[in-house]
């Protein structure tokens, strides 16, 4: 016999099965002997009270044992000799369409500029220790995406499009924890995420599909406005439709989309600064106990919005218990991220606070970034270039490329402001709201480095004064945030995509080349793991229908 509860219970209560079993033994009555087991469903954390509450969905087995598979298992066919679909890139939206390409009896052809996940370590480390960018592997490129190493939540509000228990049941498929499906916060962690994704890559092989690194998509092969292959760095052409997940940092491929007549949008963004606190702090402030968050309670997590003169402001993509990392992808540039290992250990709290820009906000004088001269023969001098050669403006008035050159110059300020390395400016979170320069700074995470800076200075006040508002709204919402013992670090640039590569609703195709798929984030339809995983399943059987397949399921219990 299985019964199902929704439980409110005390952390101690659910801390593992066996506490479970006598709560639900005293509390319902049950001889605890005839309990086999009890599976969690579903777990999430009531903090708003000084009390701690645990919401927990539960089946109790009583008498009978559970089956041994928690997640819902996806059967991949052998499709060698198939036809082949074009994916370019490996992150999360490249890899659920492979998958999902297989399942559907077509062969994928994963091509990825970056290196496998294990080999991006070592340039990931290279960054740190020597400050240097490998612009083909880093923090953005190389196997796995942006995720693989900063972070790995798989928290989405994205619903409507597609199966995200799908996307989650994949990665439990592939050595994923099945606490992912149970977790109001989904998270892997960026120490285990990247054996998932190897395995998923060999998934990929095994079946029959081809997965190619250290090879850039240099151009599309478009005759008679049809997409039928892609060019690449090592001389290699690829024949087939393209499924097209590069990434919200792949900037040469937006300026040769827009150079070559391709379809593109301006689409706004978020930017502004990583912010770490102790994370002590914020078990502090979130669990309201001066002694932190105990023994049967996670790093909390927080989350902050606002709207200031008519703006958002608010916390974007929180890593309790992480580190702030350097994710540029290029020279000329600074920028960080946050990420968590598994289990949220570490010293600091962070997350990205940032504000909201709109294309047409750029025609706002207090949203130019002063001081920016960009290199010469830089990718930088390459779009300032495209953009004074064409008057491309869409609907606000705004330039295509012009969300994309406005990230460029402000990661370009902020990367002389480090002293030309990636040593990241910094600046106390009350000194920011005063205006005052901070003479020191506290320990971080930032393993590159500090130098003090006056981001209130050189940020741009379209961007600064809202943060310095928001900051002080969030402190008086939540008592002790708003402290000199946290840091700001700069800059925070790589939210989102800066454009948006148009696609068809219906066929996903792109609305004037045919045999081309936009996919995921940095084709502009996805936020996150989960949402481009989604977005690669939906593009892949767009792809089939292309071809004359049908699309089933491919799954079973």
């Amino acid at each position: 016999m299985i019964h199902e509860y929704q439980l409110r219970i005390l952390p101690e209560q659910a801390a593992d099965e066996h506490s479970l079993k006598r709560y639900i033994s005293s509390e319902k009555g049950m001889d605890i002997r005839t309990i086999n087991a009890v599976r969690v469903l579903k777990r999430s954390i009531d903090a708003r009270q000084r009390t701690i509450f645990m919401n927990v969905k539960v089946q109790v087995f009583i008498n009978e044992e559970p089956s041994e598979t928690e997640y819902t298992r996806t059967e991949y066919r052998n499709v060698e000799g198939k036809p082949g679909v074009i994916v370019v890139g490996a992150g999360p939206g490249g890899l659920f369409a492979a998958l999902r390409l297989i399942e559907l009896g077509l062969r994928p052809i994963v091509v990825e500029r970056g290196k496998n996940v294990r080999e991006r370590k070592e340039d990931l480390a290279r960054i740190s220790r020597e400050h240097k960018v490998n612009p083909e592997s880093n923090y953005s490129f190389g196997e796995g995406g942006a995720g693989a190493y900063s972070d790995g939540k798989l928290y989405t509000r994205s619903k409507k499009r597609g199966s995200t228990e799908k996307i989650l049941n994949v990665f439990c498929q592939h050595g994923a924890s099945t606490s992912i499906l149970v977790d109001a916060h989904p998270h892997i962690g960026t120490d285990k995420l990247p054996r998932v994704i190897e395995n998923m890559r060999n998934t990929i092989i095994a079946c029959g599909g081809e997965v190619h690194f250290q090879t850039r998509m240099d151009a599309l092969v478009i005759e008679k406005e049809k997409v039928i292959g892609i060019e690449t760095n090592t001389g290699k052409v690829f024949r087939g439709p393209v499924i097209l997940a590069t990434g919200h940092s792949a900037r040469d491929v937006y300026r040769w989309l827009f150079a070559n007549g391709v379809k593109l949008e301006a689409k706004g963004l978020a930017v502004g600064v990583r912010l770490e606190h102790s994370s002590h702090l914020i078990d502090q402030i979130q669990y309201h106990n001066r002694n932190g968050r105990g023994k049967y309670l996670p790093a909390a997590e927080y989350s902050f919005v606002q709207q200031v003169d008519g703006r958002g402001v608010y916390s974007f993509c929180m890593c309790p218990g992480g580190f702030v990392v350097p994710a540029a992808s290029g020279p000329h540039q600074l920028v960080v991220n946050g990420m968590s290992p598994s289990n949220r250990g570490t010293r600091w709290s962070n997350s990205g606070m940032v504000v909201e820009i709109r294309p047409e906000d750029l025609s706002d004088p207090t949203l130019q970034v002063q001081g920016y001269e960009p290199y010469p023969d830089s990718a930088e001098t390459e779009t300032a270039e495209l953009i004074s050669r064409t008057a491309d403006t869409g609907s606000n008035g705004v330039h295509t490329l012009a969300m994309m050159q406005f990230q460029e110059q402000l990661e370009q300020i902020c990367w002389q402001q480090g002293n030309m390395r990636q040593t990241a400016p910094a600046q106390r979170m009350v000194d920011f709201t005063r205006k005052k320069l901070s003479y020191d700074l506290p320990d971080t995470s930032y393993s590159p480095g500090l130098v003090s800076s006056p981001l209130h200075f050189w940020m741009p006040p379209f961007i600064a004064g809202r943060l310095s508002t928001g900051f002080q709204l969030f402190g008086k919402s939540s008592r002790g945030f708003l402290t000199n013992d946290a840091v700001m670090i700069a800059v925070e640039t790589r939210t989102s995509a800066p454009v948006r590569i148009v696609r068809d609703n219906e066929t996903l195709q792109h609305v004037t080349v045919e045999g081309l798929f936009p996919c995921g984030e940095g084709a502009g339809y996805a936020g996150g793991i989960v949402s481009a995983g989604v977005d690669g399943e939906r593009c892949a059987e767009a792809a089939a229908n292309y071809l004359g397949i049908g699309t089933g399921t491919g799954s079973e219990k």
